[in-house]
C-alpha cells in the first residue's frame, strides 16, 4: 500500500504498472522520437524510479519494441478484419483506407510511432505494408484474368494501391495533429476520394499501356492546351 495525500492508496499490481509504463513511453515516443525519448523521462512521467522500467523492459529498447509490437499487431488485425471477403478494387481500397484511418483515429500515437521511420518501427511498417499488398495482389490478380488483364502486373498495381491508402493516411494525421483550418474531412471522406482516384483509374485499365513521350506539349506551349490534353486523357 502507498499513502498519497493522507490516504491510501492500492499499489499497482505488475501487469498494471507495465501497462501504465507503456501507456506513458507510448506518448513520450510519439510527441519526440525514440532518439530525443530517455528512461529518466518515461520514470519521470510514471512517477517511478529508474530501476522499475528497467526491471519490466530491460531498457528503452525493450520498450519500445514492445510498443512497435503491440501497434503492428492491432493495426495488422485490423486490416486483414477489413478486407474480408473483398472480391473488388473499389471495395478492396474503401476498406484497407476506411481500416488505416479508423486505427489512426482511436491510436495516433501509436501509428505516428510505426510511420515516424524510426529504427524498428520504419522496417516493420514498411513490412505490415509489404504484407498488405501481398493480400491484395491476390484479389486483384483474379480480378485481372476476369478483364483481359495481365496478372502477372498485379503485385505492381497493388503496391500502388497501398501506397495509394498509406500516404494520403499520413497526412491527415499530420494536419489533424497540427489542427490546420485545411483540413476539415472525416475519415469517411478521406477513404472516399482515395476510393474515387483509385477506383475511375482502375476501371480504365489498359490492357497494354505504354508511354506517349510524344504526346507531352514541348516547353512555351499554351498552359490551356496542355489542360485540355490532361482533361482529355481523364
Amino acid at each position: 500500500m502507498s499513502v498519497r495525500n493522507g490516504k491510501r492508496s492500492r499499489r499497482m499490481s505488475a501487469s498494471e504498472r507495465r501497462e501504465q509504463l507503456i501507456d506513458v513511453a507510448r506518448g513520450l515516443f510519439a510527441e519526440k522520437g525514440f532518439e530525443a525519448t530517455s528512461i529518466e523521462e518515461v520514470a519521470a512521467r510514471a512517477q517511478v524510479s529508474k530501476p522499475v522500467v528497467y526491471e519490466h523492459f530491460g531498457g528503452k529498447e525493450g520498450l519500445y519494441a514492445t510498443i512497435v509490437d503491440r501497434e503492428l499487431a492491432a493495426i495488422s488485425a485490423t486490416i486483414t478484419e477489413a478486407l474480408g471477403s473483398a472480391r473488388s478494387a473499389s471495395v478492396i481500397t474503401e476498406r484497407a483506407a476506411l481500416a488505416l484511418l479508423t486505427y489512426i483515429e482511436s491510436s495516433s500515437d501509436g501509428f505516428q510511432i510505426l510511420s515516424a521511420g524510426s529504427g524498428r518501427a520504419a522496417g516493420s511498417y514498411s513490412t505490415l505494408l509489404a504484407d498488405v499488398a501481398v493480400q491484395v495482389s491476390g484479389i486483384l490478380a483474379s480480378r485481372f484474368c476476369a478483364h483481359g488483364l495481365d496478372p502477372r502486373t498485379a503485385p505492381l498495381y497493388a503496391q500502388m494501391l497501398v501506397g495509394m491508402v498509406a500516404t494520403p493516411s499520413q497526412w491527415w494525421l499530420r494536419n489533424r495533429t497540427m489542427n490546420t483550418e485545411q483540413v476539415t474531412m472525416s475519415k469517411e471522406e478521406v477513404a472516399a476520394h482515395v476510393v474515387n482516384l483509385a477506383w475511375n483509374g482502375l476501371s480504365g485499365l489498359e490492357p497494354d499501356p505504354v508511354l506517349r513521350a510524344d504526346d507531352v506539349p514541348a516547353h512555351g506551349t499554351d498552359d490551356a492546351d496542355s489542360t485540355d490534353d490532361v482533361t482529355t486523357a481523364s
